[in-house]
């Protein structure tokens, strides 16, 4: 008995209560952990409590920048594209430059292969001269340069040639004259003269071509046309080459003169029906007439 009551002290608990179950689970019992665990009241102020109200607002306010920008970007957009602008009015002049170019080179090319060009000549620097005037000079050049290298595609290099030197050359410096608002007379003299120089360089381009050289050819039979009118009204005499080439080059700008102040009278009428006639510097009398 001496031996028990040593081995097991008399504080030790009973059987029946060491296996008495709990009535509360042990995970819910912080009793039975040793220590107190106190839950934050709502009182207390923390600082992830502080910023909950921050964040909050944050995240509103987001959806309504973010419509902010979208309403802002729409209306950029939307002015990007107006009429008035700058995204439309460059593809409106590409549209309307490449409209034009195909139109003069169809309207060339089929009109070289009906040997009908002689009654459309005054049409075909008209695309030019209008690209020039609504566009300005750029987009002339453009015209132009479109025009020839689609002729040199569907024609080969003679017809784009032809086409440049006789009618691109002149359309484009007319329709810079009249872009410039030059006076009449000017515009007049200074066509002529690109006219002429676009004369003599197809004659000496196709006096490459076909190895003879047509100016002088030209300038014989001018001579002997002088010599015989002359001979006719009882002056008999040789005239020198310097006198007949004086002839050709009158001549010449005669002709070239006579045509473009034909394409003058037609396009400024052309432009009044259009309603361009405040861009265009007319004469007196043609306004009067108009």
């Amino acid at each position: 008995m001496n031996i028990l009551k040593h081995n097991f002290p008399t504080h030790c608990y009973p059987l029946h209560r060491l296996h008495q179950p709990s009535l509360h689970p042990h995970f819910l019992s912080f009793a039975s952990l040793g220590r107190s665990f106190r839950l934050p009241s709502s009182n207390s102020a923390s600082p992830h409590s502080l910023t909950k109200p921050a964040e909050t607002s944050k995240v509103l306010a987001i959806p309504i920048s973010i419509g902010k920008d979208e309403e802002t970007e729409t209306e950029d957009f939307e002015e990007y594209l107006a009429e008035d602008g700058e995204v439309y009015q460059k593809t409106l002049r590409l549209v309307e430059c490449a409209m034009f170019a195909a139109v003069s080179a169809l309207a060339f090319l089929l009109s070289n292969s009906l040997a009908i060009e002689k009654y459309f000549a005054c049409f075909f620097a008209l695309p030019i001269v209008l690209s020039t005037m609504r566009w300005g000079v750029g987009a002339g050049r453009k015209n132009m340069v479109a025009t020839t290298v689609l002729l040199f595609i569907l024609s080969g290099p003679v017809k784009a040639v032809t086409y440049l030197l006789f009618h691109g050359l002149l359309g484009l410096a007319m329709g810079t004259f009249w872009r410039l608002k030059t006076s009449w007379g000017a515009s007049l003299f200074l066509c002529t003269i690109v006219r002429s120089i676009g004369s003599l360089g197809y004659v000496v381009i196709a006096s490459y071509l076909i190895g003879e050289n047509i100016l002088a050819l030209i300038t014989i039979n001018l001579h002997a046309l002088v010599t015989y009118i002359l001979s006719r009204f009882g002056c008999i005499s040789v005239q020198s080459m310097n006198f007949v080439y004086f002839i050709f080059g009158v001549l010449l700008l005669l002709n070239s003169g006579v045509f473009v102040f034909v394409l003058h009278l037609l396009y400024a009428l052309f432009f009044t029906r259009l309603g361009m006639k405040a861009s265009l510097r007319l004469p007196k009398w043609l306004q009067a007439a108009i």
